[in-house]
């Protein structure tokens, strides 16, 4: 669906067509949601809480908020929900009703979950605390302080039990004490300066340190504000620091960089900046308004919900293949973190603000997350990564954190198989013992650095094999330079950008299928070309090889479910070898121009010089 957003008004009424379609699938006690029959791996009890609590990331704040001037029938439908959430809160709770939600363990998934219901009982407590029974508060105070005698992770997930405590204090409840300390060490043990935290793993950053970290961080530090004025005021001012980074993985479009995981998550991507509006953050609360919005209004051009109307797992469409373990059917409404700004009245300045673009400075290498990011002006967003690594095996983490290259418009793919075309392997050098046909990609490296020019790393991707590489972003072109060491034979594919093989999601009839045609695609000696009319992906082989386009299988990247590859591929006997390629993608109405701009690579015994924008750089690795 196509929607435009301005005011809270039109972004009550998206939340709400969101999750309306949701009703009939709630358990009779209202305290279970069951949206579908994939499996996780915390079973399908705590599956079915989950989807149910949710729902309250955006019932919370919208409860919160002044509803007065909507209109009549949205108002009713806003206190159906409520009344809804109070028979499922009871229940749930309840040890002795047959949707009792159930006693806590270490490690709980429904620790996470707690922490949409605690926000909601902190900023709604007329409706989902002072209107309940004796008994009925007891059994939700009993419930929650489970959470305080049980471990779990030493990563965000401590902010569950912060926001638990925080929410005790607030109602003048016994609270623990020792438990927030205990967890803001922890949290505090993780930052690492410049308003960043990495989550749990010193190697990984991503999306959790803006959605989970700061975004909890902001709603503890407007909560508490008057209790911990100056902690409060400290959480703040690293969300300022964060806030100036954050949005470089953003366009002014609202199109996001995808990468790491947890992406079907979708718009809680863009819910830190709802978060700094809701926390009063020194920002411009114009450029806040454009991120969210826009954000929200490109994911809803997507087909990101089902027939029945459930958001799916998935990225821009419904893909089991790049998800996580602990991705239930639920799962994915995560999302509603960011209307988290429906807390903001009509008179707020986030809502009285007229949308602004942020000016980006068109390429910037950031030390925290290693990354060195391109914005152009039309609105193609480039991240160009190094050193990242995630040591738990959740799904696919090679492929989301250590690839060459992330954009916001061709996306990335993860691979179902070893082979080329079952790999997928955009944007990665992927290498393989010599005839065998078993490709891998990087997983780690040993030695990395970066600046605003390039970004430089060492791995070995397999065992005798040893890569010295180099990526030079050149506008809408990047120059990648390898010395291969090996003391193997191998067999090496280096893949440019993937491309849909047809306009995504559409149907032609006709005589024409929709998908491109071989005339399309041009492949000379040194280079490969799909030139379609929804974008160019090309590479071209600067060192010698042998460049083809593969057809990768079906599902396998992010944004679009059917695409091709160009690749150049080559073999290399034991020894030291250069190999250089250029790479290109554009889907904007200037790609001929610009695929005409490329970069000279010169390649002299073991040097080897970029020359582009009338600068010459050489390439030391």
């Amino acid at each position: 669906m196509s929607v435009k957003l301005q005011t809270r008004g039109d972004v009550v009424s998206l939340f709400l067509d969101t999750i309306r379609p949701l009703k009939q699938f709630f358990s009779d006690g209202k305290s279970f949601l069951k949206l579908g029959n994939t499996g996780v791996h915390y079973g399908e009890k705590a599956a079915r809480m989950e989807g149910m609590a949710r729902l309250l990331w955006g019932l919370g704040p919208l409860w919160s908020g002044n509803n007065e001037n909507l209109p009549q029938e949205q108002k009713a439908e806003i206190e159906e929900w409520l009344k809804q959430y109070q028979e499922g809160i009871r229940n749930g709770t309840n040890p002795n009703h047959e949707e009792y939600w159930g006693d806590l363990c270490d490690k709980d998934q429904k620790m996470v979950e707690i922490a949409a219901l605690v926000f909601s009982i902190s900023i709604n407590q007329d409706k989902l605390w002072n209107n309940f029974s004796f008994q009925e508060k007891q059994n939700l105070y009993e419930w929650l302080n489970q959470i305080n005698f049980y471990d779990m992770p030493q990563n965000n997930w401590r902010f569950f039990r912060i926001l638990t405590n925080m929410t005790f204090r607030l109602l003048e409840l016994p609270w623990s004490e020792e438990k927030m300390q205990e967890d803001f060490n922890i949290i505090e043990s993780s930052y690492v300066g410049d308003g960043w935290y990495y989550d749990g793993n010193p190697g990984q950053i991503d999306y959790y340190v803006a959605f989970a970290i700061h975004y909890y961080s902001l709603i503890y530090a407007h909560l508490m504000k008057h209790q911990e004025p100056e902690w409060c005021r400290t959480l703040k001012e690293r969300s300022t620091e964060f806030y100036g980074d954050f949005v470089y993985w953003f366009a002014n479009n609202g199109k996001e960089i995808p990468f790491g995981r947890s992406l079907t998550y979708r718009y809680a991507h863009s819910a830190p900046f709802g978060a700094m509006a809701y926390a009063e953050l020194p920002v411009d609360y114009g450029v806040l308004k454009n991120l969210v919005l826009k954000n929200l209004e490109s994911w809803m051009e997507h087909p990101i919900f089902d027939q029945a109307g459930i958001l799916s797992i998935g990225y821009n469409y419904a893909n089991l293949l790049m998800s996580e373990h602990y991705n239930s059917s639920g799962s994915p409404y995560w999302s509603n973190k960011a209307f988290i700004i429906l807390a903001l009245n009509e008179n707020h300045p986030f809502w009285k603000s007229e949308m602004k673009s942020y000016v980006y400075e068109p390429q910037k290498y950031f030390k925290h997350p290693h990354m060195l990011i391109t914005h152009d002006k039309h609105d193609h967003v480039k991240a160009y990564v190094v050193g990242q690594h995630s040591k738990s095996e959740h799904g696919q983490c090679q492929a989301k954190y250590e690839k060459s290259v992330y954009s916001n418009e061709f996306g990335f793919s993860v691979s179902r198989g070893t082979t080329l075309e079952t790999g997928a392997f955009d944007n990665t050098l992927a290498v393989s013992v010599k005839g065998e046909n078993r490709y891998c990609m990087k997983n780690g490296c040993t030695e990395f650095w970066g600046n605003d020019s390039q970004v430089c790393t060492i791995y070995s991707p397999i065992k005798g094999v040893v890569i010295h590489s180099a990526v030079i972003p050149c506008g809408a072109w990047h120059i990648r330079v390898y010395r291969l060491c090996n003391e193997i034979a191998v067999d090496v594919a280096d893949g440019g950008f993937s491309i849909a093989q047809e306009p995504c999601f559409t149907i032609k009839y006709g005589k024409e299928s929709g998908k491109y045609r071989k005339e399309q695609v041009e492949i000379t000696e040194n280079s490969v070309f799909a030139r379609f009319a929804w974008g160019i992906s090309g590479a071209v082989a600067e060192t010698g090889g042998t460049p083809e386009l593969i057809t990768a299988m079906p599902n396998t990247n992010l944004l679009f479910n059917l695409t091709v590859i160009p690749t150049i591929k080559a073999s290399f006997e034991p020894g030291n070898h250069i190999f250089v390629n250029s790479i290109f993608a554009d889907n904007s109405t200037d790609a001929e121009i610009l695929m005409e701009n490329k970069p000279e690579v010169i390649v002299e015994r073991e040097k080897v010089f970029v020359i582009w924008n009338n600068e010459k750089l050489e390439v030391k690795i």
